[in-house]
């Protein structure tokens, strides 16, 4: 990737700006729209804006992330020191985004992406209760709860994984199917599904125990029925120094403690 031509975008936070500036000069960068690869400084919030952004582009540019924020999982660490070379040697992996169809109790249809994860959350103090078809086969008729999660392999390692659910391995093609707080049945604690499965989600009694959806950031409220199923249209690359790379991180954190 020597002669990639790179663009960059950061984060409006102090620290981001900051090291912005100190890689003013590390490369010759380039407009976006004439760009081959993209840095992005920033956290795991900023880069999932980067790349829902990058979605809605005709051309889709590989990503590459260094760490200002928090956690920074989806983020290489940062340090200025020989940027082209660890561009030249990073890792890719494809990531596969989620597509969230969202009918809501006045009728209006919406579609939205999600890298990580679709989750359903009670909009009031009443649980909410859903009935979920899977492929068409109604597998729970009746699930009470505060929401349910469908994660993404990539997504597992987040919101998925404090609400209990599994952990994927990247390349797996799975999805986590997790419940937030369920209370009824109490003993499903969610299942583990292959990605060409379809998973269409009614929300029960919806007027009165309003449901909201979300796609990673973008939320649709007063929800009536749901279907999630991975985009095969659209693939995302993100970009990964090789002792940093994305599938060690996610099999490392099944051991955290």
């Amino acid at each position: 990737m020597s002669d990639t031509k790179w663009a960059i975008v950061v984060s409006p936070t102090p620290q981001a700006q900051e090291a912005g500036k100190k890689l003013e000069q590390a490369m010759d960068w380039v407009d976006i729209e004439d760009a081959e690869g993209l840095l992005v400084l920033g956290g795991d919030g900023f880069m999932l804006q980067s790349l829902h952004q990058m979605l809605n582009r005709r051309k889709i540019l590989p990503v590459y992330g260094m760490n200002l924020g928090t956690v920074g999982f989806l983020m290489n660490n940062w340090h200025e020191d020989d940027l082209p070379a660890r561009l030249e040697r990073a890792r890719a992996f494809k990531v596969k985004p989620l597509k969230m169809e969202v009918e809501t109790l006045s009728g209006a249809r919406i579609t939205l992406p999600a890298i990580n994860e679709v989750s359903l959350l009670r909009e009031t103090r009443q649980t909410a209760k859903l009935e979920i078809q899977v492929s068409k086969r109604i597998m729970l008729q009746e699930l009470v709860c505060d929401g349910l999660l469908v994660a993404t392999p990539a997504g597992s390692t987040a919101y998925n994984l404090s609400a209990n659910g599994p952990i994927l391995p990247l390349g797996s093609s799975l999805l986590a199917l997790t419940p937030i707080s369920p209370f009824r049945p109490r003993r499903w604690k969610g299942a583990i599904l292959p990605e060409k499965m379809q998973i269409h989600i009614k929300v029960l009694d919806a007027e009165k125990r309003p449901v909201s959806a979300v796609g990673d950031q973008q939320e649709v409220r007063d929800v009536a029925k749901v279907t999630v199923s991975i985009d095969r249209n659209q693939a995302l690359t993100l970009l990964f120094d090789p002792e940093h790379a994305l599938d060690e991180r996610i099999a490392n954190e099944q051991f955290s403690v």
